[in-house]
């Protein structure tokens, strides 16, 4: 690997940030040396001319508390979303490697004009994801079963995908759970981030966050230690594989 990923974190709880930089890490199969982490709710991206994305293998972006849909957002959010948009600007415009990991939903899907409102929220937990017939043929999904099951929790998605959008993969609960733009930018609704010590962590920052009743904490705590979803890693596996070349 001769150029390393960057990857961006929008969480303001540095818990919850150093968490999902070890999932990234350790279900990716990348070395500290590999990445570059981006806080970037907290330092502003740079103008590109000094941020330098054409030195980067490819963008990661995690989950994050902000969403697009959301009708009252602080001066930071606003912030955040709008370095986000000049970033993807030029990721989409040079066809630059994006992995947007449910928050990737909102921050593509916005940009690229999808539809992004409260009507398909998944709580806390579980779900089953199925490929498409574009999702099985895709190389960021090579050896990834038609059916699996993943972690998720949110309250936006997408209703309505832009007609130059590819759908990946779909759920019940959520039609769109994977999609794509151009040939190298991927957005997941669901977590291929997420391991079981993670969304653990996750469900007690973030208990009185309105994803779930904070009384459920303690049990929604016990249903995931006897939960383990070890196909959505492949995803991010094959994302680094594919363009950790830096070529």
């Amino acid at each position: 690997m001769t150029r390393p990923f960057l990857v961006i974190s929008t969480r303001e709880s540095d818990a919850a940030t150093q968490d999902e930089l070890r999932s990234t890490l350790h279900l990716s199969g990348l070395t500290a040396d590999q990445v570059v982490h981006w806080r970037l709710e907290r330092d502003p991206l740079p103008p590109l001319s000094e941020l330098q994305p054409e030195n980067f293998s490819g963008f990661i972006i995690g989950g994050s508390p902000f969403n697009a849909s959301d009708t009252e957002k602080s001066a930071v959010q606003l912030r955040v979303e709008a370095d986000l948009a000049r970033l993807l600007d030029w990721i989409v415009e040079h066809d630059a490697p994006f992995l947007g990991e449910c928050y990737g939903v909102g921050t593509l899907g916005v940009h690229q004009g999808a539809t992004i409102d409260r009507s398909y929220p998944e709580p806390v937990g579980s779900t089953w994801v199925t490929l498409t017939e574009a999702g099985l043929a895709d190389p960021i999904l090579a050896g990834v079963p038609q059916e699996f099951g993943a972690f998720v929790g949110h309250k936006e998605s997408v209703s309505a995908l832009p007609d130059h959008a590819v759908l990946l993969a779909t759920s019940g609960p959520a039609p769109v759970q994977m999609f794509k733009i151009q040939n190298h930018q991927y957005a997941t609704q669901f977590h291929p981030e997420l391991d079981q010590e993670g969304l653990i962590t996750r469900i007690g920052i973030y208990a009185h966050a309105g994803y779930f009743p904070p009384e459920d904490a303690e049990q929604l705590v016990e249903r995931t230690r006897q939960q383990d979803h070890p196909w959505p890693r492949v995803i991010l596996q094959n994302f680094v594989r594919l363009y950790g070349s830096g070529e």
